[in-house]
């Protein structure tokens, strides 16, 4: 074999353990960003942001329909003061269950039907001056404008 034949040989197998990595690497990455994992990752981050008791940034996350539910300024107030001064805490522990897809839901009886909505249930744990317990409630993630977002539930 010429010594430009074994080049080019070593070239094109090169470039095509490249391509397999580049599309191995793209399948990952679509699989990652699945609307499942979105969803579950704005959960995530939301929780995040409420344990470090960064509640501004936390109602950035909710959907518009939550935001007519309460000003941001409304929020922080509340949050801050029920969950870290009356429950006596700092902080919070939470877990979360896997994702369950919903085709349509509504946030509430009169409100509109949204269409691919994940409900993930969220435990959070408390510790503090009146003992431990545990707060569930279920949340849904839903897109809103390409950017996942969060939304509590109003059904009466």
């Amino acid at each position: 074999m010429s010594r430009k034949s074994a080049s080019f040989k070593g070239l094109v197998m090169g470039m095509v353990l490249l391509v397999c990595i580049v599309t191995v690497f793209m399948l990952i990455m679509g699989a990652m960003s699945s609307p499942e994992k979105q969803a579950v990752a704005v959960v995530g981050e939301f929780y995040r942001y409420e344990q470090e008791g960064e509640f501004s940034a936390s109602w950035q996350l909710f959907h518009s329909a939550m935001k007519g539910k309460f000003s941001k300024g409304s929020y922080i107030q509340d949050r801050a003061h029920v969950f870290m001064n009356h429950f006596g805490v700092e902080t919070f522990d939470y877990s979360m269950s896997e994702p369950e897809h919903i085709e349509q839901w509504k946030m509430s009886k009169t409100g509109p039907t949204i269409k691919n909505v994940y409900k993930i249930l969220v435990t959070q744990t408390y510790k503090g001056k009146y003992g431990n317990f545990d707060l569930e409630q279920e949340v849904f993630a839903v897109e809103e404008k390409e950017e996942w977002k969060i939304i509590w539930d109003y059904n009466q």
